[in-house]
């Protein structure tokens, strides 16, 4: 029977402490939320020898165990809790080489709590070039620990660091901070309050506003033997034993701990000269997301068009050789397109994160964020929503997933809100069709005027995310003057294991948590399409041949069929039922069918079309020339420029589709966003739609 350790691995941002988590777990992995909140929280599995599995658990980064934001408020709950089913038996605190001096802060916190405490000195290989000296023994004298020296990169260490969790409990539990040594009467007055308790963890109680074991913030503020202080001297005692923990980590290094400066090089100062220009910083960084999503667009494109060939064969395949009926029917028209309409996002999720995680490993996403932080501050959002905003472009569901990196829930509640505005690749056939349907294909200084609107479409839908942002703050109250710090990591060559597993447990998380709700609502769709009440739906055959005027092909007969029964299907009397509220926009019934199936996908609109309009006819005429044919009751063309305007502009301020949903319901770990975001972007949709199509009628 195997013996199981759990390991919580803690450490400063940009420490490498997810290459340890990567080494040590590999695959064996999961990625969910906290209870309640929505910070990621990693867990995996490690087998340390035969009979020994360590269950890891990779804290959120922090710089100490004052917190200042959710994540650290997380680390500090679960390390005060010995009732939480994730308390650790031994901590791995991962430092990084050159930033000794300032991990090891949070190190000594976590030591005189009592838990058994290892230190990680991660990047070993950087040593050399950076004129490091460790002595080891001393360092870990002076600590009273064992350190371990790794380099991810090289793969060293590891071993060592699995033999040292399997001997976790002959670590010393000896704090290095005797707290009576800052204010001994304050202290002892604690200690005779409360003369069972660790002092170090009520100290923790009184400046935190957390809990541990029994013990709760109100019970020592009602204790007669002990009086808390005011905020003022709280904060003079926390700024007294931050100085003193410094006191003792720099008489620590001083004696283990040796740089030659000499050896440091200024490559580093050379390329942030260029990189966080207030010029040139913008310019390269515009360069490279050029570059990027024109690879996202060429790179994901050929396998996102096998996979949709893939899927349309399956579904034909399915049709042919299973013997007609609802079984497969079910299977043909609402299974496999809606397991097609997951695994079709999947190419463009991947090269995505790719990106994204290749910017992390380098250290230039915090440039990235730097650069951008001032612009995007006064609309309520931070330089980390950048990402997602552009992201958007590419597909909303990674850019909705791609805010995890936004400490502050407020901002990161913010950029999911407004980043569906920004234009997605699912409606640009939508827009092509449009625009090459109402847009004369003219010319104005030499720029051609259809693709003039379509760039004025992206643009629309990135001012509008901004003005969302910054009307949507004020119901936040996120006027308050906030200070932004980002911390400027070391360049450096990305670990492609840990840029692969990144991108695997990103499109995993898709497919498993969105997947289920996109393959239910598109059931639900075609549930909605076949079938359909009285005779209307059931003798539809019967009723179009009685129509008939001529005699008609095959083909055209079957789509006449089809397009008869989806009209009094359950679908079609919805776009019957909605057609009054959609009529003052310009639309019939037929166009509110496509518009109720496109939330599945915004592509679907033209395919909705194709069917409606009984596309497939012997002179096998385009979707393009049927609707440009389509006219109303009294002769007029259903797609003349204010329709065709008005279904531009709700395309680009309605909500993007079910997929969207389903991830902001996922990130947000609440309907209450996504329903509120649905409804507002409905609105702001509408509106947009109507104004237009009045003003231009």
């Amino acid at each position: 029977m195997a013996h199981y350790i759990k390991v919580a691995l803690i450490g400063n941002p940009n420490t490498g402490k997810t290459s340890v988590f990567n080494a040590l777990t590999g695959l064996n992995q999961k990625v969910g939320n906290y209870p309640g909140i929505t910070v990621e929280k990693k867990e995996g599995r490690c087998r340390l020898d035969r009979t020994t599995v360590a269950q890891i658990l990779d804290l959120p980064g922090t710089y100490s165990l004052n917190a200042s934001s959710m994540d650290e408020s997380v680390v500090i709950e679960l390390l005060l809790n010995r009732n939480n089913k994730d308390f650790p038996d031994l901590v791995v605190v991962i430092t990084d080489i050159e930033n000794l001096k300032r991990n090891l802060l949070l190190f000594t916190q976590i030591k005189d709590l009592g838990i058994p405490t290892l230190l990680v000195v991660n990047m070993a290989d950087q040593m050399k070039r950076k004129g490091i000296q460790i002595d080891i023994e001393k360092l870990q004298e002076k600590l009273g620990t064992q350190v371990i020296l790794t380099s991810m990169r090289n793969q060293e260490g590891i071993a060592t660091l699995k033999k040292a969790i399997i001997d976790y409990r002959k670590l010393p539990s000896t704090p290095l901070l005797e707290l009576e040594s800052i204010d001994k009467d304050y202290f002892q007055q604690l200690k005779k309050a409360f003369p069972t308790e660790s002092i170090y963890k009520l100290w923790l109680v009184i400046t935190q506003d957390v809990n541990f074991s029994k013990v709760e913030r109100n019970r020592i503020q009602k204790s007669p033997d002990f009086k808390i202080e005011s905020d003022a001297a709280l904060k003079r005692l926390q700024q007294k034993e931050t100085i003193r923990r410094y006191q003792i980590i720099n008489d620590t290094l001083k004696q283990s701990y040796h740089v030659d400066q000499n050896a440091a090089s200024d490559w580093r100062s050379r390329l942030d000269r260029v990189l966080i220009h207030k010029v040139w910083g913008y310019v390269f960084f515009f360069a490279l997301l050029l570059l990027i999503f024109q690879s996202i667009y060429d790179w994901s494109s050929v396998p996102m068009d096998l996979i949709d060939s893939s899927f349309a064969q399956l579904s034909e395949w399915v049709n042919t050789k299973l013997p007609p009926g609802l079984f497969t029917s079910l299977l043909a028209e609402g299974i496999i397109p809606g397991l097609g309409g997951i695994v079709i996002f999947i190419p463009q999720i991947a090269f995505l994160f790719l990106f994204i995680s290749l910017l992390e490993e380098s250290g230039y996403m915090s440039r990235v964020v730097f650069l951008m932080d001032r612009g995007l501050r006064r609309f309520g959002l931070s330089g980390k929503s950048v990402i997602p905003l552009i992201s958007g472009t590419a597909c909303a569901i990674p850019a909705v997933m791609a805010t995890r990196n936004i400490e502050n829930w407020k901002e990161r509640l913010l950029t999911i809100l407004v980043t569906p505005f920004t234009t997605c690749s699912a409606r640009l056939p939508v827009y092509l069709i449009l625009i090459s349907l109402v847009i004369p294909e003219k010319t104005f200084l030499g720029i051609n005027i259809q693709g003039l609107t379509l760039m004025g479409l992206y643009l629309l839908g990135f001012v509008m995310a901004l003005l969302s942002s910054w009307i949507l703050k004020k119901y936040f109250k996120t006027t308050h003057k906030s200070y932004f710090v980002v911390e400027m990591p070391n360049y450096k060559m990305p670990l492609l294991k840990n840029v692969g597993i990144t991108v695997l447990e990103k499109t995993k998380s898709f497919v498993t948590e969105a997947g289920k709700v996109i393959l239910a609502i598109s059931i639900l769709l075609w549930l909605m399409a076949s079938f359909g009440p009285g005779k209307d739906f059931s003798d539809a055959e019967a009723i179009v041949k009685q129509q008939a005027t001529k005699q008609l092909s095959p083909a055209v007969l079957e789509a006449k069929i089809a397009a008869y029964r989806l009209e009094h299907s359950y679908m079609g009397i919805l776009g019957k039922a909605i057609e009054p509220v959609i009529r003052p926009l310009g639309y019939d019934w037929k166009i509110g069918i496509a518009l109720i199936s496109s939330f599945a996908a915004r592509e679907v609109f033209v395919g909705s079309l194709a069917t409606i309009y009984s596309v497939g006819s012997e002179e096998e005429t385009p979707i393009k020339n049927k609707m440009a044919q389509e006219t109303r009751a009294d002769g007029s063309l259903i797609f003349d420029l204010p329709t065709g305007i008005s279904l531009m502009l709700f395309y680009a301020f309605a909500m993007q589709c079910m997929s969207t949903l389903a991830i902001v319901k996922k990130e947000t770990n609440s309907w209450r966003w996504p329903m509120l975001q649905l409804g507002l972007m409905t609105i702001i949709a509408y509106v947009s739609a109507f104004g237009a199509y009045q003003f231009l009628s």
